[in-house]
């Protein structure tokens, strides 16, 4: 994943007011976290952050007051719960090289049979990278898989380096038959006939 430059300003300013008078001023309230060093209190351009935060894991190069970036990524984001803008942002700051773990959405690419169900057993995976090297998505190919096939995480193809920290049996996802329309309709003519039956059952309990 691409690093996304932000050019950050230090904030001297604290509490409820200040932060509101950094958002009005189209900034994001930001701490910055890590290796043993003090928190930095920054503020961030607000839509530009906005718009590098729709990838998950984001990796920032954030240069405060012009000084050299230093690589951070997004541990917990605060929003507006009705407007969506962003309130706060709490970062972490890693190195070059450095191993993070991270979660990872699974996508399924070409699920084009209709004879076939995917079950997923997992959305996302946890895995061990390189802070630099951190992939938007994880894909499963079930081109080729049958109803009765699975996928377990001994299956997955990772980034070069990256590592899951589970078990090599852990199943992400498996496939199931899809059912015929024969077959959906004989479940719901039995369904009502269960319907039927027990409202024949309640009408008689009444008349008694």
């Amino acid at each position: 994943m691409a690093e996304v430059k932000l050019s950050a300003v230090a904030r001297t300013e604290f509490g409820k007011g200040a932060a509101r008078r950094t958002r009005r001023a189209g900034l994001v309230p930001a701490v910055l976290y890590g290796h043993g060093t003090d928190p930095i209190h920054v503020a961030l351009p607000a839509h530009e952050t906005q718009l590098a935060l729709r990838a998950a894991n984001a990796l920032l190069a954030i240069s405060i007051d012009g000084a050299a970036p230093q690589l951070a990524l997004p541990k917990q984001v605060q929003k507006d719960p009705v407007r969506g803008t962003l309130e706060h942002i709490d970062l972490v700051v890693v190195n070059k090289g450095e191993r993070v773990t991270v979660e990872i959405a699974l996508v399924i690419v070409n699920d084009d049979r209709p004879d076939r169900i995917v079950v997923m057993d997992q959305q996302t995976i946890a895995i061990e990278v390189a802070a630099t090297n951190i992939p938007a998505q994880i894909e499963i190919d079930i081109a080729g898989l049958n109803p009765g096939d699975a996928v377990y995480a001994r299956d997955l193809v990772l980034p070069e380096g990256a590592v899951f920290p589970g078990e090599p049996g852990d199943l992400m996802l498996s496939i199931a038959a899809s059912k015929s329309q024969e077959d959906l309709d004989a479940e719901l003519d039995a369904a009502s006939g269960v319907t039927d039956s027990s409202a024949v059952t309640e009408a008689a309990a009444v008349e008694a």
